[in-house]
Formats: C-alpha cells, structure tokens, sequence
C-alpha cells in the first residue's frame, strides 16, 4: 500500500479506468492494490490539475494576448519599441520578461526575405511564362547561359531592420521587404551554365546599351566558347533597359545568338542570384580595405565555384517553375 507518488502507471490505469464506470473508491482501492487514500488523492488531482511549482506569472493570458497582436501587427519593431507599447497598454513588465514571452509564443528575429514588388500584370506575365516552360527537361535547360550584374560593397554587415516571425512564416507577406530594382552603377557582370561559370566584368560607369554590347563581346562571347564550344546555346537576360534596347537586340541578331524570353522582376527565376548569395556568403568575412582588394576577393571566390554546383542550381529551373504556378505568378521562395 504505497502513497499516491508511489502509483505504478497500471495501478493510475486501472484507477481511472474503474472510477469512470462509477465504482466506490473501496472497491477500486481493491482492484488496483494500493490503499483508499491513494486512489481519493489521485482522483481529486486529476480532477483539480496539480498546481505548478515556481514564481506566479506577473501577465495575464489578455495581456500576453495584447503582446502577441503587437508584434503581428508590427513586426518590424524591436524589443524596445515592442515593449513599450505593450507597457503603454497598461501591461507591468519587464523588457526581459517582453522578450522571452515573445521567444515563448515561437518568434525570433530574423533577417526578412527580400522580393521585389510585382504588380497584377507583371504576375501574369510570370504565370504564363512558367506555364510555357513548364515541360522543359534538364538537358534543355543546360542549353541556356544565365546572366545578371549583382552589386559588392566592402561591407556586408549592413542588412537592414530585422522582423520578428515565427517558424514557416518566412514567405508570410507581412514579414516581407518589398525591394525596387536599383540603378545601375559599379557592378559585376557574370554568367553561369550547368558547365560552369564565365569570366567576370567589372563595370566602371553607368551600363547603357552600348557599354553592356562591350560586355558582351568581350566577356559573353569568350565565356559561351569556354562553356559551349561549338555547340548551341541560348542566352538569358533581364529586361534592364540596356538589355532590351534595340541596339542590343540587332546585335543578338548579328551574332546569331537567341535569346530566351524572360518575364519582368523575377530574380527569383534566375540561379545565377543563388550563384551571387553563394559568393557573398563566402565573402562575408572578408575584410577589403579599398575597391581593388574587394575585386580581387570577389575574383578568387568566384574561381572557387565548381561545375557541380551550376549543375544542381540549373536542376532546380523544374522546381522554380513549379513555385510560380502554384502562387500564381507571385514571388517564391527561390
């Protein structure tokens, strides 16, 4: 006959289980083999709940309420302003207590997604484009040089305000920055294949169109060699505004080069972005003291990209494709 701490998960099993078909606590205590006392102490605590150990708790479920529709509706602020509009609320606690509430309801703070802004049209466009393409094979895929220009600044620390959010809310539109393309300026031009990379260009002035046919002839053409050999291929380009001018366009034309048709604001179409985030991460210890030790850091990292990785981000154009049908030509993930 032990004491209720002493019950075996059979003897609490069997207690439950005989108390719910309305037997006496005598005839339970019997069945269960333990003492009277202990099957009326363990009833009563499940029915009272056993009251927990440790400091009373100074918010109330309304107030932990108010904090969570805080930082819903503000997630781009931090602890401190979140804490003092909660406290403004009427709301006695500490910045601490603020902070591990908010850990406690599944929110951390994170750096928030970039994607550009698209409008009705523009999404449109993307689900049409992704339709069509959507049957494309790997090998088909392997035929397209991707390009784009991605901006280096000596410094990578500066990343913008953080957002609090919770697990699996990283596409969540509200704890999203919406990014405008920027001007051009001093960037480097790339491209990539599943073969490989190209040679990068450093652009020293503002890209127009006859600046970026340069960069083609002089950049472009030797990486389709290094890349293609003799072999067909088509190029793909955003719609920046020296691309798409009809200087270049008659350019391609001359050069007998396709070029594959590309929907407005859709970096997240294109793996060479993923190429560049790889770089930069690689990068981000990297201390350049001035614009030439930064080329040169850019140079040797990017020698440090293999084909084997070209070759899984062109694998991945399915997926991309698939993403955009399913969010109707919104930004994804990629």
């Amino acid at each position: 006959m032990g004491k209720t701490s002493d019950l075996t998960a059979v003897q609490k099993t069997i207690i439950d289980t005989l108390h719910k078909e309305g037997k006496t606590q005598k005839v339970i205590a019997k069945e269960a083999g333990c003492s009277q006392s202990s099957v009326s102490k363990h009833i009563n605590r499940q029915a009272k709940g056993r009251k927990k150990c440790g400091r009373k708790k100074c918010t109330s479920s309304r107030d932990n309420r108010t904090l969570q529709r805080i930082v819903t509706t503000n997630p781009f602020k931090n602890v401190g302003e979140i804490h003092k509009e909660w406290t403004a609320a009427g709301v006695s606690a500490s910045r601490t207590t603020t902070r591990r509430l908010m850990k406690d309801m599944g929110f951390r703070c994170r750096i928030p997604c970039v994607k550009p802004l698209l409008n009705k049209k523009q999404r449109k466009k993307r689900l049409a484009w992704a339709k069509d393409k959507k049957d494309w094979t790997d090998a088909e895929w392997s035929k397209v040089m991707f390009s784009d220009e991605s901006k280096f600044c000596i410094s990578f620390g500066n990343q913008g305000p953080r957002v609090w959010r919770k697990s699996g809310e990283a596409q969540n539109p509200r704890c999203m920055r919406s990014s405008v393309k920027f001007p051009p300026s001093v960037m480097v031009w790339g491209a990539m294949s599943s073969a490989g990379v190209g040679p990068l260009c450093f652009l020293r002035s503002r890209v127009n169109a006859a600046i970026y046919q340069e960069v083609l002839e002089h950049f472009m053409l030797p990486a389709a060699d290094q890349l293609y050999g003799d072999a067909d291929f088509t190029f793909q380009q955003d719609l920046a505004p020296a691309h798409s001018a009809k200087t270049t366009s008659t350019w391609f034309k001359d050069h007998g080069i396709p070029v594959l048709d590309w929907p407005a604001n859709s970096p997240d179409l294109n793996p060479i972005e993923n190429l560049w985030g790889i770089v930069k991460r690689r990068m981000q210890y990297a201390r350049p003291n001035n614009a030439e030790e930064l080329k040169t850091t850019i140079r040797a990292t990017w020698a440090l990209i293999t084909p084997e990785q070209c070759h899984r981000l062109i694998e991945s154009m399915p997926r991309r494709i698939t993403a955009v049908i399913e969010a109707k030509g919104a930004p994804t993930k990629y």
